[in-house]
């Protein structure tokens, strides 16, 4: 029986882990066609990031709207993430049918935002209803499909399709393909995927809840970890691709290796989210995302000098993947775990609209730096986030409450 009720779980968060990785791919599947883009709509620099900051602003409408009516917390979690999945497919969809210009394709790109809000947070609650002792390693699992997904439009740009890269090709199919992973993404959820026993409901609507994750001493010092740490994310999973082509572009080597390389980038932090969540739950997860922030903000501040050497800077940029989201579920369990259980949902949504609001300015300002500085110093300021995020972690530690995370360990 109860090696029965253990598969039963991985099952479920397996097929969970793999409807939002399809889902997902949403997000940057149009940043991921901006090299496409720029040539035929001749954007600037600042349209490119709008490309993404569409994205994430949508995303904190959508996340800030859920959380104030409780969405994640009184809502069916199966049914909110595959309507919202089919509803981000059709916005994105629609740039690939009717759209030819910058405009259009940012408003749309903001309701796929707005979509998303619906997914990924309710999706890590889903995940907090299987996972207890070791909450970290599933939500872990989980935080790890989403980067996969979000690295996949890198990797569908690159590979052969009919014959020729989509890299070289109209970039529509491109955003085709990931609407229809969300479609299939819906299906998953709605007919494969259960509730765990843990779960709890809030009956009650409690609009106010939402600010009490900030105003509450624990919980805000968790928060500010996220901030920290989405300070860098973002914006290195949008312009280190691009770093990784300008340079080997700069040293003759081929386009769709860096494109694979990209990919590579950005996935790579998978095994960074399943690992810092296996030792997480064992060793604290103040423990963890410090180290994770200390490895991720030193690769920040030196990355940009090795433009000239694409192998070394490949080689660096896939430590810095690794580390820079493997902190990123650890802040979501220790949330889980130091609020109250009815508004898990919520308390989750807020965080993360809060901290996709904030990538918003390291996006856009990337390219203003590589402008002025250059790539061999525009990456530095990123570094400010961990600094921030180690702070507040080593804060966190000192409080009481902290015993609450990962079964006692801090």
């Amino acid at each position: 029986m109860v090696q029965s009720k253990s598969k039963q779980k991985w099952q479920s968060v397996g097929l969970l882990a793999m409807a939002q990785l399809l889902a997902i791919s949403l997000w940057l599947s149009l940043s991921a066609a901006v090299p496409q883009l720029t040539q035929e709509w001749q954007l600037t620099g600042g349209q490119q990031a709008w490309m993404t900051m569409s994205v994430q602003i949508g995303f904190a409408v959508g996340a800030l709207f859920s959380a104030a009516f409780n969405l994640a917390d009184r809502m069916s979690l199966q049914r909110l993430i595959a309507v919202s999945a089919v509803m981000g497919a059709i916005f994105n969809g629609a740039i690939a049918l009717w759209v030819n210009g910058s405009g259009p394709a940012v408003a749309l790109r903001f309701f796929t935002g707005v979509t998303l809000a619906g997914v990924y947070p309710p999706g890590m609650k889903l995940i907090a209803t299987w996972c207890k002792e070791d909450r970290g390693l599933g939500i872990g699992i989980l935080i790890g499909a989403l980067t996969v997904g979000t690295a996949l439009p890198h990797l569908l740009n690159a590979v052969p399709f009919a014959g020729t890269p989509l890299a070289f090709m109209d970039w529509r199919p491109l955003l085709l393909t990931s609407s229809f992973f969300a479609i299939l993404s819906a299906l998953i959820t709605l007919w494969l995927v259960e509730l765990g026993p843990f779960f709890t409901e809030a009956y009650q609507f409690h609009w106010r809840y939402a600010g009490k994750v900030m105003t509450y001493g624990p919980t805000r010092l968790a928060n500010f970890g996220y901030l920290g740490h989405m300070w860098e994310l973002y914006a290195m999973w949008t312009w280190a691709p691009m770093l990784l082509i300008a340079s080997y572009e700069n040293g003759g080597w081929s386009v769709g290796a860096a494109r694979i390389a990209g990919f590579s980038v950005i996935a790579v932090g998978a095994i960074g989210c399943a690992l810092a969540g296996y030792m997480a739950d064992r060793l604290g997860r103040t423990t963890i995302t410090s180290w994770s922030l200390v490895l991720s903000g030193s690769c920040a501040i030196t990355v940009g000098f090795f433009f000239e050497e694409p192998t070394i800077l490949t080689t660096l940029c896939l430590v810095w993947g690794f580390a820079v989201v493997a902190d990123s579920a650890q802040f979501s369990a220790a949330l889980s775990e130091l609020t109250d259980r009815r508004y898990v949902g919520t308390a989750l949504t807020v965080q993360t609209s809060l901290g996709f609001l904030l990538t918003m300015v390291t996006i856009h300002l990337i390219p203003v730096l590589v402008g002025v500085l250059g790539w061999r110093y525009a990456f530095m300021i990123l570094a400010l986030g961990p600094v921030f995020g180690i702070y507040s972690m080593i804060r966190l530690r000192g409080l009481p409450q902290a015993l609450q995370m990962a079964s006692g360990n801090r």
